[in-house]
């Protein structure tokens, strides 16, 4: 029988061990986590001791795949170089320190064109990927769906495709669809899941599709805001969030949590999706 685990993003500041015992705090076997401040900053050193001591019980206790973020100031098609060079150097510390915690994911914002226009921003995230994509690292890069706020790319399949179809190592990156980000982008999972699916497939591919990010949104389908609500209370409404956990080309995919929470109230929306899950789907992570 398979077992539904799910949590949510951690707080990296005290390291990896504590990540992975809060993680088992809140029943789940994997967990998600930013490499550095959400707006950017320098990382922490890593502590080798405290790597080890996670690896040992990641292992003993079947924790993964991790989940790490990149800081949300990272534009990799920016209209300024400067800022395009920071987004590679970070980029490209960040996958160097995940190496330490080998085969995971890096889940990656693609970025917002700033007036330069569409075209630009796709070509610019995927001089950037090509560049910082090495063929012996054993992280997987995601490029997340976005809601399209501004001048954001990603806010469509097409978009992503694009940026996918200018990849050296296609292998190295794949997709992290975010509930929140796609309804506000405009696409109808509540009433039309199955064609939102197809729609996936035929132009990016399911098997291009690693994470979820599973949040319910404060906002109407197509308002372009992405601005996350807890389960069950948003426009997309938890009906619509249990067929997503409970479909079959989903259910085996790492789920993460980023509803606006604290720790109680994270086991509670946990509780309440376990609950909601059927035997003989997937796995939920966060």
């Amino acid at each position: 029988m398979n077992q539904l685990h799910i949590g949510n993003h951690l707080s990296s500041a005290r390291g990896y061990l504590a990540m992975g015992q809060e993680a088992l705090s809140l029943k789940t076997d994997t967990f998600a986590f930013f490499t550095r401040n959400p707006r950017g900053g320098k990382a922490k050193d890593l502590n080798i001791k405290d790597i080890n001591q996670f690896l040992a019980l990641k292992k003993k206790n079947r924790l993964g795949p991790l989940v790490a973020h990149a800081p949300y100031t990272l534009n990799p098609c920016a209209a300024k170089e400067d800022l395009r060079v920071f987004a590679y150097e970070i980029m490209r510390e960040d996958l160097r320190r995940l190496e330490y915690t080998p085969g995971n994911y890096y889940n990656l914002h693609p970025g917002s064109h700033v007036g330069q226009g569409t075209a630009a921003g796709i070509e610019y995230t995927a001089q950037l990927l090509n560049r910082v994509l090495k063929p012996e690292q054993t992280t997987t890069v995601l490029l997340e769906t976005m809601a399209g706020k501004g001048t954001e790319i990603g806010r469509t399949f097409e978009e992503l495709a694009a940026i996918l179809e200018r990849i050296k190592l296609p292998q190295q990156v794949g997709i992290c669809l975010d509930t929140c980000h796609i309804w506000d982008g405009g696409y109808d999972i509540v009433q039309h899941l199955d064609d939102v699916l197809a729609e996936f497939d035929h132009q990016i591919g399911l098997s291009r599709l690693r994470a979820i990010h599973l949040n319910d949104s404060l906002n109407p389908r197509g308002s372009h805001k992405d601005r996350h609500a807890r389960i069950g209370e948003g426009c997309i409404g938890l009906e619509t969030l249990v067929r997503i956990i409970n479909e079959p080309r989903l259910c085996k995919l790492p789920f993460i949590l980023e509803t606006p929470n604290d720790h109680d109230g994270y086991a509670k929306e946990i509780a309440l999706l376990r609950s909601r899950f059927q035997p003989g789907g997937g796995t939920v992570h966060a």
